[in-house]
This record gives structure tokens, sequence and C-alpha cells, in this order.
């Protein structure tokens, strides 16, 4: 007797609904453990940022949450010549970026690749003055070049009988300033990328006849090239909310937005109007990161394609 043989597929295991899969989501044990932080970051971070997004659409000078919600601040800074700061803020952060990686390019180099049990003391060098206030160590440099009785006029003077003036309260003073502060966050990136590059692969290219260049661009640099892409965004993201440096260095000559910032969140005590250049600035900052790192095309960049 013929026995018939039931070919038919096996029925489909029922599918969980979104709600059963965002439930099953929350009860993983890695949710669990992340929770407390969560909160901690909601509350710390994004809480405060809420509330300043609300107080950007308050009347000038409103002290809480009332009163009609308006968008005149955002059109004040439109028709104002704030611009005018945040060229400054954009332009000296993008200028540091451009000193900090051309200096701490070499030096990482050197920390990974070239000067073996000395790095550990060098690396303790750069790391001290980071325990120091940044303020402190601005004033370090503001008694180094004040005119007349600084440390530099007066040991010039007296060593060479030359007047040198002031070389405060200038762009440039304002730039070194901000890259002296600025620098480790650049650096300690760039060594942990570059100390992610084989060895073996470099010999190997120059095995394979590539010249000092021709290693660098086709193995050193992609390879680093994720830790000077975070040290970079890291260190443009912090310079553009720099104050210290354009007010204890550039004084008047350099206005930047957070030096707007702080000007109408305590003396000219409105509220509102600090809040929305804070989310401008923020958005700016936020707008150019993204589109920088979507258009970034490593391949293009090294010239590959």
């Amino acid at each position: 007797m013929a026995t018939i043989i039931d070919k038919s597929p096996p029925p489909a295991l029922p599918q969980p609904t979104t709600l059963q899969s965002i439930g099953l989501w929350l009860r993983q044990p890695g949710f669990l453990t992340a929770t407390p932080i969560l909160l901690l970051f909601l509350a710390g971070f994004v809480g405060p940022l809420v509330i300043v997004l609300g107080f950007s659409f308050l009347p000038e000078r409103t002290f809480g949450f009332h009163g009609e919600w308006t968008v005149d601040n955002y059109v004040h800074i439109l028709t104002e010549s704030y611009y005018i700061s945040f060229v400054w803020s954009f332009g000296l952060a993008t200028a540091t970026v451009t000193c900090c990686l051309l200096i701490s390019y070499p030096v990482s180099y050197g920390l990974a690749k070239v000067f073996g049990r000395w790095t550990a003391p060098i690396m303790l060098l750069l790391v001290i003055p980071l325990f120091v206030s940044e303020n402190v160590r601005l004033f370090g440099w503001y008694l180094l070049l004040l005119k007349g009785g600084g440390i530099f006029a007066g040991t010039t003077n007296y060593l060479f009988g030359l007047d040198t003036g002031t070389l405060l309260y200038s762009n440039g003073t304002t730039l070194m300033g901000m890259v002296y502060v600025y620098l480790p966050y650049t650096l300690f990136p760039t060594t942990l990328g570059l100390s992610l590059v084989p060895k073996d692969q470099v010999d190997a290219a120059g095995d394979l006849g590539a010249n000092r260049w021709q290693v660098f661009r086709e193995v050193e640099l992609p390879i680093a090239m994720p830790g000077i892409l975070i040290g970079s965004l890291l260190t443009f993201v912090l310079a553009v909310g720099a104050i210290s440096e354009a007010k204890v260095l550039g004084g008047a000559n350099t206005v930047v937005i957070s030096h707007a910032i702080q000007h109408e969140f305590t003396y000219a005590q409105n509220w509102p109007l600090g809040s929305s250049i804070s989310m401008f600035a923020i958005a700016i900052t936020g707008i150019l990161v993204i589109y920088v790192m979507g258009r970034l095309d490593l391949d293009r960049l090294l010239g590959r394609r």
C-alpha cells in the first residue's frame, strides 16, 4: 500500500508584535544594567537642553515658563550682528584643529613608534598640565606676555634692552592659547590611532617598494584615521565653545559666540535670548559635524578614486 507523504510546509511561527518586541528588548540584561546610566544621562544632559530649548521660545527677560511662545529671539539673532561672533568662533575652532593636527601628528608618531622607554615620561609631562585649571594656565601666559611687567618683555628688556611691547589682545595670541589648551584632546586620540598601525604592514609596504610618502598615505593614515577624526571633532566642538582664551588673551578684540551667550545670561539678564543663541550654536555645530562625517570619503581623500 502506498504511503501518502504530506509535503506541505510547516506552519509559520507567530511573529511577536511591536509591543512584545519592545517588551523583550526592555527585559534584556544589557538594558537593565544600563538603565541607571541612561537615567543619569537624561537628567544631566538631555534635561538641561530641553529647558534651554524651552526658554529660547519665551519673550525676552522671562525667568519662568510663562507667557506666550515666540520666535522673536531667533529673528533677533538673524537680523543683528551675531553672525560676526559665529564666524569668529567657527573660524578660530577650524584654525585650532588645523594647528593641533600639524603639531600633534609628529609628536603622536614619536610617542607611538620612536620614543620607546621615554614614551611614559613624555606622556606624563603632557598630562600634568591637565591637572591645573585652564584659567590658571591661561593667566600664566598672561603674565608671560604682559607689556612692561611681563616675563617675556622684562627678560628681553633686561638682556637686550629691547621694548617688545605686548603680544596680548590679538587674534594670533587667542589662537595660540586655544591650541595650547586643546592640543591634548587631539594628541592622545591621534597617538592611539597611530599605535594601532601594525609594524608588519609598514615593513611589508617598504619591502614591496613603497616610499615613505606612500607608506604614510596607504598604510598609516587609513589605519590611524579613526583616532585622528575623533581628536579633530572633539577639539572642534570644545574650541567652538571656548571663552576663557578670548577673554584673557584676546580682550575685547575677539568676541566669540560663547562670550555673547555669557553676556545675555549674566549682565543682560536675558535668558531667552541667551538660550536662543545657545541652541543656534548647538544646531550649527551638530549640522557641520554630521555633514563632514557624512561627506568624508577616505578613499577619495587618499586619491584612490
